[in-house]
């Protein structure tokens, strides 16, 4: 077992830590006996352009001149690449550093925007991608961050990702809110998640899990391609499996010959089995590829607010009050 892997099982975030098996360790990362990660949430799939200069560098930051987050809403910090994780063939998990005496400044549900040079445009000014990722490392973690990105042949910033070695930079902005959570908010969230939008998933579920006071049931269903492709099933099975109030279901579109879960597309009796009935107490979380969300709650609207929810929920009878789409 590598020295990189015996660091993570001591560190925290279980995404590293018992999501995995044993693996084969290299120089810059250690393989792991993870399938292929076909299914992957939707997200924000278009460019923004920036020319300020408006970036810190994290290692000039201090506890007396400088802010107690290692965030920043206003300004691109770079975040340096401590080591990076192969998951499988197109999926791999970085983790980046800061001063430890900071916490990143990331609340429960948030997610970070990440951008990288792309050349110039016609004007000589610098061009960028940029793209948001949810961590999946405990936000009150100190010192470091872990994302989990899957590698697209045409993706820019995935591509820029690929290219990354332990010691190299990010421009990182945020954190960008998605929903407030506070514990007891609700008795009971549903969740749907497909491939990567298990992510944002994750963070409130280790959140309610954690807090010892905090007595919100959680049922999830979560879909993908292939069996090989549940992402973090062995961190979820975990936690189903200590904690009481998390409930799991998983559905493939390709079962194997021995798969013993769900199959096929997300369906009405699924919801109305595996997630919490319409009420003022319930709200439903859903994050994944756009077919998905379309199917399920509808997508968001040109504007990127919510928009109303239609497809599976809306005929079981969720409202838009009850439901929130990543």
């Amino acid at each position: 077992m590598s020295t990189f892997f015996r660091r993570l099982s001591k560190a925290t975030p279980i995404a590293f830590s018992h999501a995995f098996g044993q693996s084969q360790s290299s120089s810059t990362h250690f393989r792991l006996p993870v399938g292929a990660i076909a299914a992957i949430s939707g997200g924000i799939s278009y460019f923004y352009y920036f020319s300020e200069p408006n970036l810190a560098h994290l290692d000039q930051i201090n506890e007396e001149t400088g802010p107690k987050t290692a965030l920043s809403p206003d300004k691109w910090i770079e975040f340096k690449l401590q080591e990076k994780a192969k998951v499988s063939h197109n999926t791999q998990l970085y983790r980046f550093s800061f001063d430890p005496n900071l916490q990143l400044g990331l609340s429960v549900a948030s997610c970070l925007i990440t951008r990288a040079p792309l050349g110039e445009d016609a004007e000589g000014k610098t061009k960028y991608v940029v793209r948001p990722y949810t961590p999946i490392s405990d936000p009150d973690s100190k010192g470091y961050f872990d994302l989990m990105i899957k590698i697209y042949p045409e993706g820019k910033m995935s591509q820029y990702f690929s290219k990354l070695n332990p010691g190299d930079v990010v421009e990182v902005k945020g954190p960008i809110e998605k929903i407030r959570y506070t514990p007891n908010m609700k008795k009971h969230i549903g969740m749907i998640a497909g491939g990567s939008g298990i992510t944002p998933m994750l963070q409130v579920i280790e959140a309610i899990l954690k807090n010892p006071d905090d007595n919100t049931k959680v049922s999830l269903i979560y879909a993908n391609v292939s069996p090989d492709d549940i992402l973090l099933k062995k961190k979820l099975d975990m936690l189903a499996a200590s904690h009481p109030n998390l409930k799991v279901f998983y559905t493939v579109d390709s079962p194997s010959k021995y798969w013993v879960g769900g199959t096929g597309y997300i369906s009405k009796d699924m919801v109305s089995k595996g997630l919490p009935a319409p009420s003022d107490d319930t709200l439903i979380l859903v994050c994944g590829p756009p077919g998905m969300m379309e199917h399920v709650s509808g997508g968001k609207a040109k504007d990127w607010s919510q928009g109303e929810v239609s497809g599976v929920l809306k005929e079981l009878g969720y409202t838009q009050e009850m439901v929130y789409k990543f």
